[in-house]
C-alpha cells in the first residue's frame, strides 16, 4: 500500500514539474533529519559531483537538522531519482 502511494505521489510530482517548470532548471530540496553526522554525510554523498549548493541548519535545541539542497537538473525524472535515494536514509522527512 505504501509503495503504491509513493508511486502515485511521484507520478503527480512529475506531471506538476513538467507543467510548471522549464527544464533544465534549478530545483530546491528541503529535508529535515534527526541530527546525525552519518545521515547528513549520506545526503551530501547523494548530491556529490552535481554542483549542488547544500545548506544545513540545526534546530534551536540541536535535535534536528534542516538541509536545503539547490541543484541544476535536466528533468523531473532526475528530481524524483534524488528523492528516492534520500528516502532510503532512515528518519529523513522530505518537505
Amino acid at each position: 500500500m505504501e509503495n503504491k502511494k509513493s508511486e502515485e505521489f511521484y507520478k503527480r510530482l512529475k506531471d506538476e514539474l513538467y507543467q510548471n517548470t522549464p527544464w533544465p532548471s534549478d530545483y530546491l530540496y528541503k529535508f529535515i533529519i534527526p541530527t546525525d553526522t552519518n545521515k547528513i554525510d549520506q545526503i551530501h554523498k547523494i548530491f556529490d559531483n552535481t554542483g549542488a549548493v547544500i545548506e544545513s541548519k540545526q534546530s534551536r535545541k540541536g535535535k534536528y537538522t534542516s538541509i536545503s539542497v539547490t541543484v541544476h537538473l535536466a528533468n523531473p525524472d532526475e528530481v524524483i531519482l534524488k528523492y528516492k535515494e534520500v528516502g532510503k536514509i532512515e528518519g529523513v522527512i522530505s518537505l
